[in-house]
This record gives C-alpha cells, sequence and structure tokens, in this order.
C-alpha cells in the first residue's frame, strides 16, 4: 500500500511531463497571476504612504506658514512702534535736553509707559538720550533693570542698521538682580526730525514666551516640533511636544535643518539621533526668520505601515508559494531545452560529434529526436559536399591541363619570341617572354602550394604584361611586410582579384589607375587587402556580390574570378576564412582576404 501510495506522484509527474508544451505553459501562467497581485500590492502601499505623506506635508506647510505671518506681522508693529518718538515733539526735545529734570522725568514716564502696555509680551522699553541717559519702563514682575551693560551692544547694533529699525534675536538678560529672562529686541536709532542727526535711541524687550502662543496650535495640530531660527542660525524658540526630549532642538542640529531650507518655503526629510522627521519650513521675507516644523516620521506613517506589512505579508506568501512551484515547473521544461541549445551552440562551433538523449515522448522530446536525425543528415552531406567539392576541383584542373599542351606552346612562344628579337621588337619579346611566365605558372603543377613571394610575383609579372598593351595605363604598389613572403599560400589566389579589379575597375575609369596591395595581422590572422582607385560599385552590386562570395552562389554577372578564389581559400583554410568585399561608388574598391592563423602559417612552412 504505501508503495503503490508513493508511486502516485511519479505517475502525476509523468502525465504532466507527458503533457503538451501549451498545457505546461498554462499551468505556469496560472502562478505567474501572483506577478499581478504583487504590483498592485506595492502600488496600494505606494499610493497610501504618498497620500498620508503629502497630507501631512501640507497640513504643516499651511500651519508653519501661518505661524510665520504672525510672528511677521507682530515684528512689524513693534518697528512701526519705534517710529513714534519721530512724531512726539516732547520727546524729541528732552531727548536732545542734557539735564533731567521733573518734566523730563514725567514726559519719558508717560511716553515709556504707554509704549510698554502696547504689546503685553514687552517686558521692557528704554529710551537713550542724545547724553546716554538711560530711561525705562519695565513689567510689574520686575523691579530692576540694567541697561548699562547692554549699551555698547546697541550702539553697535544701531549703528550698523542706521536709521532703520533692527531685530536682535533671542538673548538674556539680567533682571532683579540675580534673575535673568529670555529676550529678543527691536531696536532704533531716534532722529531729530528737524536736523536729521541721532539723538536717541529705543529699545523693545519682549518675552520670549511669545512664541509659545504662536507654536503650540501649530503642534497640536501636527503632532510635531515647531522651531524658530533667525538669520545668524541662532535657535530663538523650540517647543516640544512628543513623549521624548528630542535632539532636535539642539544648537548643533540647526545647520542641518539650515542647509535643506534653499528655498523661501519647502520641505524635506532628515535623519537626527536615530529617527527620521518630514520638516517642513517658511522663511520669512520680512525678519529673515526661519519656522520648522519637524514631526517624525513614524507618527505619520504608523498606520500606514501595519496596514501595509499585513499586505505585505500576505503578498509574499502567495508570491513565495506561487514561485517555489513556478520555479520547480520551469526547470522541469527547460533542461531539455537547455541541453539542446549548448548542443547547437557546439554544432554552430564546428562540432557535430554531440547527442541528444531525449526522456519524455513531449514536443522537447520529439524536437530532440529530429536533432539527432538533423545532425546525422549534416554529417553525410557535408563528407559528400566536401568530396564533391574535391573533385570537382580536380576536374577543372585536369580539363584545363588537358586541354593545352605545355610544351607545344612553352616552344611556340619561344619562337615568337626569338622571332621578334631577331626583328628587333623588344616589345612583342617582352610581351611573350611575360605570357610564357604566366602559362607556365598558372598549368604546372597548379594544385602545389607556393610562398606569397611567388604569388606576389606572379602579379607582378600580370601587371607588366598589361603596361605593355596599355603604356601609362595601370600602377601596381606592394607594401607587404618581408616577414609575410616565405609563408605558404594556395596558387593562383592574387591574381584573380587584381585581374578583377584591373577589368572592372580601372579599364573603365578616365585616366590612369593604381592597385595597391598591402598586409598586416589581425587576431592571429594574416590579412591581405588588394584596394583599387577605380570606379567602384553602388551598395546593391557590393550587397549581392558580397552575398554570392558569403553564400557560394553562382553570380553569372561577377565571373568566375573572385567565386573560385574564395571558394578554394574556403577549402583549403576552413568557412571562417574567405573574402570580404568593400567599395563606394567612384572612390574604388577594397578586397579584405584571410587566408590562415598566422601560428599555422609559420609552422606549416
Amino acid at each position: 500500500m504505501v508503495s503503490y501510495i508513493l508511486r502516485i506522484p511519479r505517475r502525476l509527474w509523468l502525465f504532466l511531463a507527458n503533457l503538451p508544451m501549451e498545457r505546461k505553459l498554462i499551468v505556469v501562467f496560472v502562478f505567474l497571476l501572483s506577478l499581478p497581485i504583487t504590483y498592485v500590492s506595492y502600488l496600494s502601499s505606494r499610493s497610501t504612504f504618498n497620500s498620508v505623506l503629502q497630507s501631512s506635508t501640507k497640513s504643516a506647510g499651511q500651519m508653519a506658514g501661518s505661524a510665520s505671518d504672525t510672528i511677521d506681522r507682530y515684528v512689524a508693529d513693534l518697528k512701526r512702534n519705534t517710529a513714534l518718538p519721530l512724531y512726539n515733539t516732547d520727546v524729541q526735545f528732552y531727548l536732545e535736553q542734557q539735564y533731567a529734570d521733573w518734566d523730563k522725568n514725567t514726559s519719558m514716564s508717560m511716553f515709556l509707559s504707554y509704549l510698554n502696555h502696547t504689546k503685553d509680551e514687552i517686558i521692557a522699553v528704554y529710551l537713550v538720550d542724545k547724553y546716554g541717559s538711560v530711561f525705562y519702563d519695565r513689567a510689574p514682575s520686575i523691579n530692576e533693570l540694567f541697561p548699562a551693560e547692554r549699551m555698547n551692544e546697541w550702539k553697535t547694533l544701531t549703528k550698523g542698521a542706521g536709521v532703520a529699525p533692527v531685530v536682535q534675536g533671542r538673548h538674556t538678560i539680567r533682571v532683579n538682580a540675580s534673575d535673568h529672562r529670555e529676550v529678543f529686541s527691536v531696536l532704533r536709532t531716534i532722529t531729530s526730525v528737524s536736523t536729521l542727526k541721532p539723538i536717541g535711541m529705543l529699545v523693545f524687550d519682549i518675552d520670549i514666551s511669545l512664541f509659545k502662543g504662536i507654536a503650540d496650535p501649530v503642534n497640536t495640530v501636527t503632532q510635531g516640533n515647531t522651531l524658530i531660527v533667525d538669520n545668524q542660525g541662532q535657535l530663538i524658540y523650540g517647543s516640544l511636544n512628543t513623549e521624548a526630549q528630542s535632539r532636535v532642538l539642539q544648537q548643533h542640529d540647526i545647520p542641518l535643518l539650515l542647509q535643506n531650507t534653499d528655498q523661501p518655503e519647502g520641505h524635506f526629510q532628515i535623519h537626527l539621533e536615530g529617527r527620521d522627521y518630514l520638516a517642513v519650513y517658511t522663511v520669512s521675507p520680512i525678519t529673515g526668520w526661519t519656522t520648522i516644523v519637524t514631526i517624525p516620521l513614524e507618527r505619520i506613517l504608523t498606520p500606514v505601515q501595519k496596514t501595509r506589512n499585513t499586505l505585505i505579508l500576505t503578498t509574499l506568501a502567495i508570491v513565495a508559494f506561487a514561485l517555489v512551484v513556478a520555479t520547480f515547473i520551469s526547470y522541469a521544461l527547460t533542461k531539455p531545452l537547455k541541453s539542446m541549445v549548448r548542443l547547437m551552440k557546439q554544432v554552430q562551433h564546428g562540432n557535430l560529434d554531440v547527442w541528444l538523449s531525449p526522456k519524455y515522448n513531449d514536443e522537447i522530446g520529439m524536437l530532440g529526436s529530429h536533432f539527432n536525425r538533423m545532425i546525422i543528415r549534416v554529417k553525410d552531406l557535408l563528407q559528400e559536399v566536401s568530396l564533391t567539392e574535391k573533385r570537382k576541383q580536380k576536374a577543372d584542373m585536369r580539363a584545363l591541363q588537358n586541354q593545352i599542351n605545355p610544351h607545344f606552346i612553352y616552344n611556340t612562344l619561344e619562337s615568337i619570341r626569338m622571332l621578334a628579337e631577331s626583328s628587333d621588337d623588344p616589345r612583342v619579346a617582352r610581351l611573350t617572354y611575360l605570357l610564357g611566365l604566366q602559362m607556365r605558372y598558372g598549368i604546372v603543377r597548379s594544385d602545389e602550394m607556393v610562398t606569397i613571394r611567388h604569388e606576389l610575383d606572379h602579379v607582378r609579372n600580370y601587371l607588366h604584361l598589361l603596361q605593355i598593351r596599355f603604356p601609362d595605363k595601370f600602377s601596381l604598389n606592394i607594401e607587404v611586410p618581408e616577414e609575410f613572403l616565405p609563408l605558404p599560400v594556395i596558387k593562383l589566389v592574387f591574381q584573380p582579384i587584381v585581374e578583377n579589379a584591373v577589368f572592372h575597375g580601372l579599364e573603365p575609369k578616365e585616366g590612369p589607375g593604381a592597385i595597391h596591395i598591402t598586409a598586416w595581422t589581425e587576431d592571429g590572422k594574416i590579412v591581405f587587402c588588394v584596394e583599387d582607385d577605380g570606379v567602384g560599385m553602388d551598395e546593391g552590386t557590393l550587397r549581392l556580390l558580397n552575398n554570392n562570395l558569403m553564400n557560394g552562389a553562382d553570380g553569372e554577372m561577377f565571373g568566375i574570378g573572385l567565386r573560385n578564389v574564395n571558394e578554394r581559400i574556403r577549402l583549403h583554410y576552413g568557412s571562417t576564412f574567405g573574402l570580404r568585399v568593400f567599395s563606394e561608388p567612384g572612390r574604388g574598391t577594397r578586397v579584405i582576404l584571410r587566408i590562415d592563423d598566422l601560428s599555422n602559417a609559420r609552422g606549416d612552412e
């Protein structure tokens, strides 16, 4: 019973493995549904995250802007109040009076009391006359002030500002002998309305607790922490509204925040002391102060993260299950295909001694069987083609040799040459001599290997024949390295290429033409280039010629010269070697010839 049960999975697997490929793909596609599920889950989580973050950013930005506007209006009111002495003739008069009498003290006290009661947060107002005497009015909780300790600082600030009001950021002042208060100040130089010369100073000290009433509503709504930083980078006010004392309020963290506030307003995310924050800021155009609201991201995203985590866990469970099953099935499906691809690559590189062993009777198994039969057939065809080509080459050479009686032709040409010399016709004698050399080289032992030097000498003799026939029409320039000349090569390789260049490239050209033969090594192979400056050929003709050379087609329009050379090279050296033609109309033609590996050529030598 147990063995029967254990055989059931194997039978199921054999049934699945023998299914058609289409049904196998259907099974895989079913599990690929997990990908859309994952993508939709990601988009949903991302959309919720961005929506909550954008909403919080917008709300915090509005609150920060409102707080900054409130501070701007408050400071603007104070600055306007600093101009009141300009419109009070009694104050103008007493500021220029050197001695303090009862009338001066009374008038100054009444004016300072009025200024002190214009804002609830003002804890002290100071008037300094032309001679350095200080008059002030203070909040009820303060019994004594020490303006003399601050006189130099006031003078420095007002001197730098001229007649404009100036705001001094957060600083500490001493009150009641040993107590201290945190304030910010608004100062202004008072000028005479008649002479326009400085006659005194007016100073407001405002309790820093002013900002608590402005920042607390912002913190309540945003559940964050509001900071107000002056234009010198000093913290003016910072409030805490969290369960822990956030390090955001430390002075050394202020530059980290300010380096991201390069716009009039905006937002950014920052990591401080192990926590991530969303920071929303606005920069006042009036005071230059920056109001920053920092909100811990975990507060904003905690609800989103809970939903996201649940969704991620569910999605991961589905995806993991789908991936396990899909991976197992895909491996089973692709393993024979991979084996076949690997064998095909070996065949592509010339190795036909391969064999595929199909395990199942599905489409892949049938494909493997046909692949094996194809390899067998290819081997037979290649062997048949090789034998046929060799027989054809030998038959062509024998037929050519049998058509001519070499000794009769040589003797006849020699007789003609001697007759031309006796008749004082050296041109005909030279022509006959060169023709004899050409025929001897091309017919006698045509299947033997020769050196590159012999091949190039044969080309020179051929060009000498043409130069006798067509004086000043053709020229030949050979630039082949000396070390290449002793290397072996099959016979009659260069002369048909040069002949093709002469009759198809240079002869139709008006004026003289030149042929250049050069050689170099490339990736260990010997490369020759036969180039002419003739009429060239158009793109369509060039493409057809190269296709014929590559595929071994019988192109009548191109003759048999290049095709014969190309086929003999590929037959002798291999299918990776042969001819390649490059040409442009009116700019000549280049024939690139690769004949063998340099190392093999030297070894054959």
